[in-house]
């Protein structure tokens, strides 16, 4: 994921929501949210198909996470492990996030790491920028490509968005709706109140909306790099769980919506 925004025991119907963009350049190929067994252990995620990881996903037991990258473009090793793993890598483990944050092996590229055992309702983010996990406590959080909660404008708004759209709510359909719209916005920050991290202003400019499209100087009307896929996950307060994505393509047109209702979950 590139932006995330999620909602804690922030409202007591709806305990836990998720709404989140996933940015990667078109190229790279990428299968949408599905059940795949990895380790032993069913996962409901998207799939990176070049490196196997995945950014988003949850199991049947409970454990759930969502990664972003740290965009520090003067600190990329070429030759860095997949941070994609990390992701699989907690859905199919046992630790807790003190112990997982331990056991982490040096050498990743910068990233954000958030973490849930929903049976045990505990929260963390973990970064390889950061000294130590970080319990989150409830309410509403927003993670883009710096540390959790900075104050961009893209999770400014989409923290925002998703306070009105729960205080509206009258249905999980009609929250996800709401949310998806929230994630499609593709308007730009003024350059006031644009990061500085190190990619130069013309680029902090095009990654600065929730929905990202960078052109592919190569083919006119299509992007290179951009969201590829918004995603929401609802639980209700019955224990009832909606996870939706929607993939786009270059072109800008969808490509795929998975929906996956879960009466139960954990």
């Amino acid at each position: 994921m590139c932006l995330a925004a999620f909602a804690l025991a922030a409202h007591t119907r709806f305990p836990l929501v998720i709404a989140a963009n996933r940015d990667e350049f078109f190229i790279r190929p990428a299968a949408p949210m599905a059940w795949w067994p990895s380790g032993g252990i069913e996962l409901l995620a998207g799939r990176d198909l070049s490196a196997g990881g995945t950014w988003f996903g949850l199991t049947r037991a409970g454990r759930l996470a969502l990664l972003t990258n740290v965009r520090e473009p003067d600190r990329q090793l070429a030759d860095a492990p997949s941070r994609g793993a990390l992701v699989v890598d907690w859905l199919t483990g046992t630790q807790d996030a003190p112990a997982f944050a331990a056991g982490l092996k040096p050498g990743y590229n910068g990233f954000n790491l958030v973490t849930a055992d929903l049976t045990l309702d505990r929260w963390h983010w973990l970064s390889n920028r950061s000294d130590r996990p970080q319990a989150l406590a409830p309410g509403l959080h927003a993670l883009s490509n710096a540390a959790l909660d900075t104050p961009w404008p893209k999770t400014i708004g989409l923290k925002a968005a998703m306070a009105e759209a729960l205080a509206r709510a009258t249905s999980a359909e009609q929250l996800a709706e709401d949310l998806f719209t929230a994630l499609a916005d593709r308007s730009p920050a003024p350059d006031a109140a644009l990061p500085d991290t190190g990619v130069g202003l013309a680029r902090e400019r095009l990654l600065s909306p929730r929905f990202v499209r960078m052109p592919d100087p190569e083919r006119p009307g299509l992007a290179a790099y951009g969201t590829r896929c918004s995603t929401v996950l609802i639980r209700q307060a019955d224990g009832s769980t909606l996870a939706v994505e929607r993939s786009v393509g270059p072109d800008g047109r969808q490509q795929s919506a998975v929906t996956h209702a879960m009466p139960r979950w954990p």
